[in-house]
């Protein structure tokens, strides 16, 4: 199966750079977001971005240009109708991605077209049973920022097909230039069930005093050879989607070390979310 056709369910930051990810390596694609609003905020995210990479050399002038005459936008699913794979990046919520899914099952015509979800932590399952094509439902989930990271994590359902698997490896291998790993559809899947912990035990550290947040990011880049400390990479994912993720694993499997910290509750309920607020344990305003 030979993948021209993409649609992107959502246009927030990860929708936004799933869909540039899938342009600039000549894939046809539509983006999906719930008004117009959105998708003004959205292609202005991706066009700026684009623009960052011809500044930066990474793409030519005419790269960029061809790239953006390969979005699409719209406020109807039902656009996805002749699209070989769709990958949903809408907000982390089970029902509202469940509903998405039932409906993309009834307008993407194609019965050998791909449904994906790039969610970091759900069960996968959940959304494959919500479709009339389970076998053709996989985790793609790439990570922030989608178009300079280089891994996508590849999730496995119990009824995902093999084939469906062999064919997005190959695809985001050999077109979109992405190292792949496979996970079993699990809480975390792979990076997140090790990566949680790890944030979380850096913020308790904080929290109780045993060290400053300087102190820990400056001992695991010094002394670890990290590239970035603990508490400026939890800053860079997002403090709120760090505790999302850590509460589903929690929750799931009942890991101590994956539940929140109280400090980081706070700080989420205070809207201090990280580097996307302008503030999270750094202050990022300057």
């Amino acid at each position: 199966m030979t993948i021209e056709r993409a649609g992107v369910v959502g246009s927030g930051l990860m929708g936004s750079g799933i869909a540039e990810v899938l342009a600039r390596a000549g894939i046809d694609v539509v983006v999906r977001d719930i008004s117009d609003d959105a998708i003004a905020a959205g292609r202005a995210r991706i066009e700026k971005s684009l623009g960052r990479g011809v500044e930066r050399g990474k793409l030519s002038a005419e790269e960029r240009d061809a790239a953006v005459a390969r979005l699409h936008y719209t406020v109807d699913l039902a656009d996805f109708a002749d699209r070989q794979l769709v990958i949903e990046a809408a907000s982390e919520n089970e029902e509202i991605k469940k509903s998405i899914f039932a409906e993309l099952d009834t307008v993407v015509t194609d019965p050998q077209a791909i449904l994906a979800s790039n969610t970091s932590s759900m069960p996968i399952i959940r959304f494959a049973r919500s479709t009339g094509r389970p076998e053709r439902v996989l985790g793609i989930h790439f990570f922030n920022p989608a178009p300079v990271q280089p891994l996508v994590e590849l999730v496995v359902s119990e009824l995902t097909d093999p084939q469906v698997v062999e064919t997005i490896d190959t695809f985001a291998t050999d077109v979109l230039g992405k190292v792949t790993i496979r996970a079993q559809d699990r809480p975390g899947f792979v990076v997140n069930a090790l990566l949680i912990p790890f944030l979380f035990s850096a913020i308790r550290m904080v929290e109780s005093g045993q060290a400053t947040k300087e102190d820990v990011d400056t001992g695991m880049v010094n002394g670890c050879a990290h590239p970035m400390g603990p508490i400026a990479l939890a800053d860079r994912v997002g403090l709120d989607t760090c505790l999302f993720v850590g509460q589903s694993i929690y929750e799931e499997t009942g890991d101590p070390a994956a539940k929140p910290p109280v400090l980081l509750s706070r700080m989420v309920d205070a809207g201090l979310l990280g580097t996307k607020s302008g503030r999270g344990f750094y202050d990022y305003s300057s």
